[in-house]
């Protein structure tokens, strides 16, 4: 039952000594709002990194050619392996882990860009050569028509998927494109879909002024053959892309003629590694947080600690006087404990509200466009984690304290 004349008697003595009590609770509330403050930061790195991720198969990887350095069965250094379409076959007989193989070409190379007309309107943009398969590596949204299908590399279609950059620049706003036809170093392809990406920042901003196209359809308008520059590929599940991409790169490395010691003849991008090696980074990020936070809460709870002893030495006579009329020793345990009680909880609550308050501030301020910094917030079950954390700790802030009070001898304590 709720005592109305205890909580009085313990708010009169919080208000006798206020400059004291402030800075008690001040340490206490600080501890906590800090510790919001590093979570949510670290959740807002770790967003902000990890978006970057967005839109793509964790298990893939990538492989493209570079220059050999060793020379090999005759063939001497510094040439560069031709990827072509004859070697999907070998590499899907010797790689039983292997999941999606989706060549791809580039006009103008990595991260050319070339003149796209529609009628009197121009830009430059990144064409890109595209079998269905790399749908399942990059992963897109489609804001109109549909994306690259079979049917268009069987039939060598010259049809083109714009993104969102490539649709602003060349039809008016509101207006159809799908149908429409843009021309791409003299050759007309037909636009069949808009696509939209799911990553942000650079990796969002290429995505949008990309045009895919038919691989058999950029081969034959552009003489490519059946030539292509680099691999994409994924894993089936349980497959280790690490294992499949060493096992490819031999693969290849003996198709091409390439020394299996020459290092620097295949480029190589593994993703899966990548996300590994983030994963344990903002793991090790989140237990240093709570490290800190936590050191943090206990500085400002040893605070209330401290000052619930200088509390009970000032009130010793009264301890006295209490224990002589009859108070329990668990009367007065309780007394002293719900005094250290009201001191974190209230200012525990304080610097929880003012913690969630900045993190929401900073996130409206700085909207989805912040870049490596992105969402800082905490979840409710962290935040709630973090207070009962620091209640727990103010219960026992007051325990040593509360048994000191209890163990005073009534005569003792009246003498004094």
């Amino acid at each position: 039952m709720f005592d109305y004349d205890k909580w009085q008697e313990i708010l009169a003595t919080v208000r006798r000594n206020k400059l004291r009590t402030l800075l008690t609770m001040f340490g206490v509330f600080w501890g906590l709002f800090l510790l919001l403050l590093l979570l949510g930061s670290g959740q807002g790195l770790e967003n902000g990194v990890g978006s970057s991720f967005d839109g793509w198969a964790t298990n893939s990887g990538f492989i493209w050619p570079r220059r050999t350095t060793k020379p090999y069965r005759g063939l001497q250094p510094g040439r560069r392996a031709r990827f072509t379409e004859d070697d999907i076959p070998a590499l899907r007989a010797a790689l039983p882990g292997l999941d999606a193989l989706a060549p791809r070409a580039q006009l103008g190379g990595f991260r050319g860009s070339n003149n796209v007309f529609r009628g009197d309107r121009t830009g430059g943009f990144s064409v890109y050569g595209d079998v269905p398969a790399y749908q399942r590596i990059s992963l897109t949204d489609m804001l109109v028509g549909r994306h690259i299908n079979p049917l268009d590399i069987e039939g060598k279609r010259k049809v083109a998927v714009i993104g969102t950059d490539v649709l602003s620049v060349l039809f008016d706003e509101g207006e159809e494109p799908i149908g429409e036809y843009i021309r791409i170093n003299g050759v007309f392809f037909q636009v069949v879909g808009v696509h939209k990406s799911r990553r942000t920042g650079g990796d969002g901003d290429r995505d949008a002024q990309s045009i895919y196209i038919p691989l058999s359809a950029y081969q034959q308008a552009f003489g490519e053959g059946k030539r292509f520059h680099w691999y994409a590929y994924s894993a089936k599940p349980g497959v280790s892309v690490n294992e499949l991409e060493g096992q490819m790169m031999a693969a290849i490395r003996e198709r091409h003629r390439i020394h299996p010691e020459d290092r620097n003849a295949l480029g190589h991008n593994n993703l899966e590694e990548e996300f590994q090696q983030l994963t344990g980074l903002f793991g090790g990020i989140r237990a240093f947080v709570w490290f800190v936070g936590i050191g943090t809460l206990l500085a400002g709870v040893i605070g209330v600690s401290n000052i619930m002893l200088i509390v009970v030495k000032e009130r010793t006579r009264e301890i006295g006087i209490r224990k002589a009329i009859g108070a329990t020793p668990w009367s007065i345990v309780a007394l002293i404990m719900q005094e250290a009680l009201l001191l974190t909880g209230f200012a525990g609550y304080l610097g929880l509200l003012c913690g969630v308050a900045v993190l929401e501030a900073v996130n409206r301020a700085l909207g989805t466009d912040a870049g490596v910094f992105l969402y800082p917030a905490v979840s409710l079950t962290t935040a709630g984690l973090a207070f009962a954390v620091l209640v727990l700790c103010g219960c026992l802030a007051g325990l040593i304290p509360a048994r000191r009070a209890a163990s005073i001898r009534p005569i003792e304590a009246i003498q004094v």
